[in-house]
């Protein structure tokens, strides 16, 4: 068994919701310990199937990231599955990824960690893709091909006409888009490879792609 010390101390949590859903999902956050979280605003692409995640093709999306150490993640994670009845689809998908180090935070303890709990085996990966605006569903479609059944698309900005923000030191600018596809394990390798090729991210400023194994998962029904 794998020691408690391989194990990181805190989650980012994924919360995936209808339009008007967020806010309920930091107040569940709230009873079960989480001061707070941030809502973003994007569109689900999902035409049918296997991952019914992010829901309908098109359907406006809330996207709330929450960071908390693992006792708090797991007890929200069980809470929103049972309160917004994640089991259903359609209702929105729950999950987490690792996150190694936390700052600006003092609520967050590092003593959250289970006794004999070791690690998990991974079942799924959340691929993430930074494109230019309008290429993001030629990512889809590549996805698609190689078996994934859909993802979320987040249109990224900066605070200003004429101010970027930047993301693992690339520039996100107003015409830029951020894919976000959970995969099976067995799939992500193919699955990354088909978008490289399809939109020739290995050349200089066609994109970029990172990959986090996903933790506790809700909501990814079959």
């Amino acid at each position: 068994m794998a020691s408690n010390k391989n194990i990181s101390p805190y989650k980012l949590i994924y919360a995936v919701v209808n339009f008007g859903k967020g806010s309920e999902v930091l107040r569940i956050a709230r009873e079960n310990g989480i001061s707070g979280g941030t809502i973003l605003l994007g569109r689900g692409t999902v035409r049918s199937g296997l991952l019914n995640f992010f829901a309908l093709y098109e359907i406006r999306k809330e996207i709330v990231l929450i960071v908390a150490n693992n006792r708090n993640a797991k007890s929200l994670l069980e809470t929103l599955d049972r309160d917004m009845m994640l089991d259903r689809p359609d209702h929105g998908i729950a999950f987490t990824v690792d996150i190694q180090e936390v700052e600006g935070s003092k609520e967050l303890g590092c003593n959250s960690l289970q006794e004999g709990r070791g690690e998990k085996e991974i079942m799924y990966q959340l691929i993430t893709v930074i494109v230019d605006r309008g290429k993001a569903e030629e990512v889809i479609d590549a996805a698609t091909e190689m078996g994934s059944k859909g993802g979320t698309v987040i249109n990224a900005r900066g605070s200003g006409v004429h101010e970027r923000s930047t993301l693992f030191a690339m520039e996100i600018e107003p015409e830029k888009e951020i894919v976000m596809i959970v995969s099976k394990k067995e799939l992500t390798q193919t699955i990354v490879n088909k978008i490289r090729e399809k939109l020739r991210i290995d050349e200089p400023g066609k994109g970029i792609i990172f990959i986090q194994n996903v933790g506790d998962a809700y909501g990814l029904l079959k």
